[in-house]
């Protein structure tokens, strides 16, 4: 059976149970969907998007790509109509980011890269929350991250923060700018293999850069983090005592060190979305023949359903969370890639289908109890 035979047949199940209307907003606005592209490539996309209304999620985050030169895309273009058009009146976060070593880390770049974000918000009127690159404090998204033994990415990124912040606010005021932020890095400019800066060195040194550069306004709107567990067996809630590492248990030391860099300036104190999150789950033998490669996370086991929904009730409850975006609707087919969609790669729904429609039900009617 194909992927979207498969898929097909689960949503038709479920469609049974759908209203037609879209699904309410949390009692305490937390925003709740999932980091998929799926939406982009498919031409009729009725499954997917059943799917998603059954789940009860409000939003989905694509990506779209860029490189230097390029002021248009017809085909992330055609990409972004598609999941716009399907989506109707779901929110759609969209993330613009390239190759690490395409970073717009000059003058010149940083006005193509934000032009093309204004020309995508210009052509997209119900797109409204742009996230500025991808976790730019790691070397796999931004390159250099330190430049003659001294931190380069921070500033770098702040420069661009500011010029996309003062093009696209001046195309629609109430934009959502969001900045981006992974988990982890070891601040070692010098390590063979440089990990990039960790998230709380990250975000002071940004704060350094801002207070210097003199800037009077805003460098972005809401602080996107991707708060992923260390394996897939840890739990949300986990803290990382000791450790450069923030997780979704961290999040006092992500609030921290934005009160930290910003305090006292034009920079007003985020809200902070988990723009990606998830629980990479093992795949067993009767599902074997829709994977390849081998698993790259040796914890991953068969707790992904009881995590995620337990990383959702907690976003709920952590002050300051406007958001959770669980990575991926369906796993990826590879074992060195991930394992953390709500369906197997065959299109048939995982046990975390259930688990993560279920939190996102609580949220809705408010019924999470926060400790």
């Amino acid at each position: 059976m194909t992927l979207r035979r498969a898929l097909i047949l689960a949503a038709a199940a479920a469609a049974l149970l759908l209203a037609a209307a879209a699904p309410a907003r949390a009692e305490r606005g937390l925003l709740v969907g999932v980091a998929d592209d799926r939406l982009k490539w498919q031409s009729r996309s009725w499954a997917t998007v059943t799917v998603l209304r059954d789940l009860g999620a409000d939003a989905v985050r694509i990506t779209v790509s860029w490189e230097p030169g390029r002021r248009t895309s017809r085909y992330d273009w055609d990409g972004l109509r598609r999941t716009v058009t399907a989506a109707n009146g779901m929110r759609v976060v969209v993330s613009v980011f390239g190759r690490a070593k395409d970073a717009p880390a000059d003058e010149a770049s940083r006005r193509e890269y934000c032009g093309y974000v204004g020309s995508l918000l210009q052509r997209f009127p119900t797109v409204n929350d742009v996230v500025i690159w991808n976790e730019p404090n790691s070397n796999d998204f931004w390159q250099p991250q330190f430049r003659g033994g001294q931190s380069a990415a921070p500033a770098a990124y702040g420069a661009l923060l500011a010029t996309c912040w003062d093009t696209l606010h001046a195309l629609r005021p109430g934009v959502n700018l969001l900045s981006s932020t992974s988990p982890s890095g070891n601040d070692d400019a010098f390590a063979v293999s440089n990990a990039g800066h960790s998230p709380g060195a990250f975000v002071r040194r940004l704060g350094t850069w801002y207070r210097a550069s003199g800037r009077t306004r805003p460098l972005f709107d809401t602080a996107g983090h991707h708060p992923y567990p260390a394996n897939a067996s840890e739990r949300p809630s986990a803290r990382h005592t000791g450790s450069k590492t923030i997780g979704q248990g961290d999040l006092d030391k992500l609030t921290a060190a934005l009160k930290e860099a910003f305090a006292g300036t034009a920079q007003p104190l985020p809200k902070v979305w988990y723009m990606e999150d998830g629980f990479q789950s093992a795949v067993p033998g009767h599902k074997s023949f829709a994977y390849s490669g081998r698993e790259s996370d040796p914890k991953a086991g068969q707790r992904q359903a009881e995590l995620l929904a337990e990383a959702v009730r907690l976003a709920y409850c952590q002050p300051g969370v406007g958001a959770f975006f669980n990575f991926l609707l369906v796993d990826e087919s590879s074992l060195s890639a991930w394992q953390s969609g709500l369906f197997w790669a065959d299109g048939y729904p995982k046990p975390a289908y259930d688990a993560f429609k279920a939190a996102i039900a609580d949220v809705r009617t408010g019924a999470v109890r926060c400790a």
